[in-house]
């Protein structure tokens, strides 16, 4: 190292585990990058943020700015899918420090020998530059040096606009580089905000005891849209095996009617590249593609990597699977689950190479059919390489893919999931309930470190999955939960059409399975119920869509309430209106507060009053001052989503909104 490298750069922000994972941001977005960098002695110190797209040889620079403290800050805008790198430099800058230390100064003959020194350094600056500037700075450095009144050679030195151009044309020859260059991922905007939907297709058919067909789902489109979903997600649809095949309510022996476990994947009929008869044809899934991007809509399908004892791969790669002392294969289980009707592979096989090769193939074939939106089932029982592997290899190719992580396992797996490359990752919502949990755990995902790359998903209920709070709460559980999914965060999906139809039954007490669950029987669904909260949830989907503060989850910030069954937050975006959301958690009972508003976050004050539109229950109120009361009976409004706005007051009307 060139011991004339004089400056120092520390702590750049944002990076994960030392840059060894990239960061994540989505298309439009402006990356942040703080540094510290900071030289011996009392020189200034320049410092600059350079960025490119990774294919790119040129580096793009921006200027960084100080907050203090030896504290940098810069940003630039991701403009296109893939991945970027950034990194800062800084220098101890000789002009820059000559300049600073000018107007400081108040001895004129002080004065006069400085000006003769920038003169000097004016000269240098002058040999970067060409054509004008350089002839303009020649000519500063010429009267500079010929100066004899310190007042007016001061003056002129201090020039804004002389300055402006020497700026441009620094000595960096002994510049300091960071020690890295980082990365950050940039994926489609729907990687950050959208709204998911999950339904079997073989429970679509509007006729009793017939199977349903991708045809039928096609029929389902309207529907979804309608209720405002970006996203329609299917579970498996691949030939579902018939050895070990489940019955009704995860029953052992099946009957030759049962269809079994769309997660039992392979038959004779084929295996993770083919689609169940039952269902249709790889030429039907193509059409309900289609059909479904003109409704505005996208297909994501689910990955799962585990086998029935029928599929393909048991018989050609038996090598691929682990088998116990009696030759048996050794099925799927997690004490006291078992899974008899699915086998695992075996990742530690000698031939993993060409096991890791096929699944990456799997992917590929779907991506060849056009998806470009993967649910990944239980990812946290493969290896991590395989994942790194298997995303960074089909990104580098296709960044507008988008893997979600369905891993309801131990945080640090979790988040080590979607460091090596998950765009997006369910959560523990599903069970927190209380203020405490909620405030505890939104504000690590909205605030804490994994936010860099740890984008959550969050579902009130799946298919296997149904949580107390929804057996026991009945329709003011299911509103509030889905307002708090489609609120806290950007991205939120619901299994349905159970959700919306209240199915609240559990298989027994103490479970969180569905009675009769579709994981192991088709449904018939009143989709036309009086008592369906499709609409409830359309109007929630349209807030979304209108209101950009909830399209982003940074922006969260929790409001003191003093009731411990009101939950209160806030969510903003800057140069657009806040939302304020007020949910009774209780959904037996009424419950009132007092709300404590941050007025100046919102550009209030005390003395004015200010209009609240609920946007979900309709009306507005006129608040004035920090604390205002609000009531919410879960037999009416389980909740407020207001939007922030300033209150006009007419000279005849002294109360009349506009």
């Amino acid at each position: 190292m060139d011991g004339r490298m004089r400056a120092v750069i520390e702590n750049v922000q944002p990076q994960v585990d030392a840059g060894r994972f990239a960061i994540k941001r989505t298309l439009g977005d402006l990356v942040r990058v703080e540094a510290d960098a900071f030289t011996d002695g009392h020189d200034s110190v320049r410092c600059m943020l350079r960025y490119r797209c990774a294919d790119q040889t040129e580096w793009s620079e921006v200027e960084m700015q100080p907050l203090g403290n030896d504290r940098w800050q810069g940003s630039f805008e991701v403009t296109a899918l893939g991945r970027y790198r950034y990194t800062v430099v800084a220098w101890a800058d000789r002009y820059l420090t000559w300049r600073r230390e000018l107007e400081r100064r108040d001895d004129p003959a002080d004065i006069l020998l400085a000006l003769k020194v920038g003169a000097d350094l004016l000269t240098d600056v002058a040999r970067r530059a060409a054509g004008e500037d350089r002839a303009r700075l020649e000519a500063a450095a010429r009267r500079l040096a010929a100066s004899r009144d310190a007042d007016a050679g001061r003056t002129l030195a201090l020039d804004t606009e002389l300055d402006r151009v020497a700026m441009r044309f620094p000595d960096r020859r002994f510049e300091s580089h960071f020690d890295r260059e980082l990365e950050v991922i940039v994926d489609p905007v729907l990687a950050r905000f959208g709204a998911w939907y999950e339904l079997f297709p073989r429970s679509t058919s509007r006729e009793p005891g017939r199977h349903g067909t991708l045809q039928d789902c096609e029929a389902m489109l309207p529907y979804v849209a309608k209720m405002g979903f970006d996203v329609l997600y299917l579970p498996p649809i691949h030939p579902i095996g018939r050895e070990r095949r489940k019955g009704p309510n995860n029953v052992l022996v099946a009957q030759a009617q049962d269809p079994g476990s769309p997660w039992a994947i392979g038959a004779s009929e084929g295996g993770h590249c083919a689609i169940h008869p039952a269902l249709g044809t790889l030429e039907d899934f193509a059409r309900l593609m289609k059909l479904a991007k003109e409704q505005g809509i996208a297909i994501a399908l689910d990955i799962a990597f585990q086998c029935a004892p029928d599929h393909p791969y048991v018989a050609e790669h038996p090598e691929w699977f682990r088998f116990r002392p009696d030759g048996t294969v050794q099925y799927a289980e997690n004490p006291p689950k078992k899974y008899q009707d699915i086998y695992p592979f075996d990742f530690e096989t000698d031939d993993w190479a060409a096991l890791h090769a096929e699944l990456i193939r799997v992917v590929e074939f779907w991506i060849g059919k056009g998806v470009r939106l993967f649910r990944v089932d239980n990812p946290h029982t493969k290896p991590f390489a395989l994942w790194e592997q298997m995303i960074g290899r089909v990104k580098a190719e296709h960044p507008e893919v988008i893997f979600l992580s369905e891993a309801f396992t131990r945080p640090k797996v979790m988040h080590r999931l979607a460091k090596v490359g998950f765009g997006q990752s369910y959560t523990y919502f599903t069970w927190r309930n209380t203020k405490a949990q909620l405030q505890e755990y939104f504000t690590e995902l909205c605030h804490g470190p994994g936010r860099e790359y740890f984008r959550p998903n969050v579902w009130p209920n799946t298919p296997d999955i149904l949580p107390e709070y929804l057996q026991i709460g009945g329709r003011a559980a299911f509103m509030t939960r889905v307002t708090l999914a489609a609120t806290l965060s950007a991205s939120y999906g619901i299994y349905g059409p159970a959700f919306e139809l209240g199915e609240h039954r559990p298989r027994e007490i103490g479970s969180e399975e569905y009675l009769d669950s579709e994981k192991y029987q088709q449904r018939q669904w009143d989709l036309e119920r009086a008592d369906s909260l499709a609409p409830f949830i359309a109007r929630l989907n349209r807030i979304r869509r209108e209101q950009p503060a909830l399209q982003r989850d940074w922006g969260l910030e929790f409001l003191a309430i003093d009731n411990e069954q009101m939950l209160a937050f806030a969510k903003t975006d800057a140069g657009h209106d806040a939302v304020v959301v007020v949910v009774n958690l209780d959904p037996y009972n009424a419950h009132s507060g007092w709300l404590e508003m941050p007025l100046e976050r919102f550009g209030l004050t005390p003395d004015a009053p200010y209009r609240m539109q609920d946007l979900l229950g309709g009306g507005s109120f006129l608040w004035q001052g920090p604390r205002n009361y609000v009531r919410l009976d879960p037999h009416g409004v389980v909740a407020h989503v207001f939007v922030v706005q300033r209150h006009v007051r007419t000279e005849k009307e002294f109360d009349y909104f506009l």
